[in-house]
């Protein structure tokens, strides 16, 4: 199961900066068996029995924390969902006594979901169960980047030396960030595009990052297509003029495509905007692999559970 004998157990995920090619490979070769579960008629393997893990969300999510449930589930351990809305939350509990409860209740994992930066790695300073960050503010969506990876993975075979469009908000998207950090750790060739207002600018200065002003640039003869989800909310603050305009200059249109490769494959986060950054006809072609991201998303999250809690070790998964 391991390479190199590298190996995540005990180690909290925090984001894909803080990755090596050896462990990426390891997080997606797990996800392959992973796989061939989900595909499964009786999809229950014992793993992760006698495990305990709690989801910690204080933003909405749908796909990040059901398929979080999901993969805590299928491997046969014990999962509570804990919410801001239905918690001490809502009483002002702050988060440093939110986390010593939960660590208190004698819980393996606690995958956390926080509106703040940096939540995640702080969570990490002060309990011992291992942290799992399903995103923290627009800092890192580490699962999200080893899923879109694992999605490529699966359609070309191989990574290296792949060129990716990035279209979008990049300045405020923590899985821009994360897919930047993972694609490039992997040897692939990344190319963003979008409104100048919504680009970081030490993009600029970092190497092997290829910025354009122009989305039909960023896409000519790409491999992968990741659009992000512009969010709306942004919008009143006049970072583009309309979401209208938005569609018209930088949206992906059966159109651009075009520009791509033949095979070219198109990945999105989720929830889509349709009609906005990315229009329906491209959202529903030949080339999106977006509904097979949300079961890859589920194959990759039981795999860094598995990694994480059992080390890769004497695994049941045939069960």
């Amino acid at each position: 199961m391991s390479k190199n004998n590298v190996s995540l157990s005990g180690k909290s995920i925090l984001g894909l900066e803080y990755f090596n090619a050896d462990e990426i490979q390891l997080v997606l070769e797990t996800a392959k068996e992973m796989k061939n579960i989900i595909n499964r008629d009786i999809k229950k393997v014992p793993t992760l029995r006698g495990k305990s893990i709690v989801n910690l969300f204080y933003e909405p999510s749908t796909r990040t924390r059901s398929s979080f449930e999901l993969a805590g589930k299928y491997l046969g351990a014990d999962v509570i969902n804990i919410t801001a809305g239905t918690s001490s939350i809502v009483k002002g509990e702050s988060l440093r006594d939110t986390l010593l409860t939960v660590e208190a209740m004698g819980v393996d994992a606690i995958v956390m979901r926080h509106k703040s930066e940096g939540a995640a790695e702080y969570a990490h300073q002060v309990v011992k169960p291992a942290i799992i960050n399903a995103g923290d503010g627009a800092h890192a969506h580490p699962s999200q980047g080893l899923l879109n990876l694992f999605t490529i993975a699966q359609h070309k075979k191989t990574l290296k030396g792949l060129k990716v469009a990035i279209l979008g908000d990049i300045l405020h998207s923590r899985v821009a960030r994360s897919d930047i950090w993972g694609m490039r750790k992997m040897g692939m060739e990344v190319h963003l595009a979008g409104p100048k207002t919504l680009l970081p600018r030490f993009l600029t200065t970092e190497k092997g990052l290829f910025v354009h002003d122009r989305i039909e640039e960023a896409i000519e003869a790409a491999d992968v297509i990741n659009v992000l989800r512009i969010q709306l909310e942004r919008q009143k603050s006049g970072l583009f003029p309309s979401p209208r305009e938005y569609a018209r200059i930088f949206g992906l249109n059966r159109e651009r495509l075009a520009g791509a490769k033949d095979d070219v494959l198109v990945l999105h986060p989720g929830p889509m905007n349709k009609g906005l950054e990315i229009s329906p006809d491209v959202a529903y072609s030949d080339h999106s692999a977006i509904q097979e991201q949300v079961q890859n998303g589920v194959a990759v999250r039981m795999a860094l559970l598995t990694l994480v809690l059992m080390g890769g070790k004497n695994l049941e998964i045939n069960a």
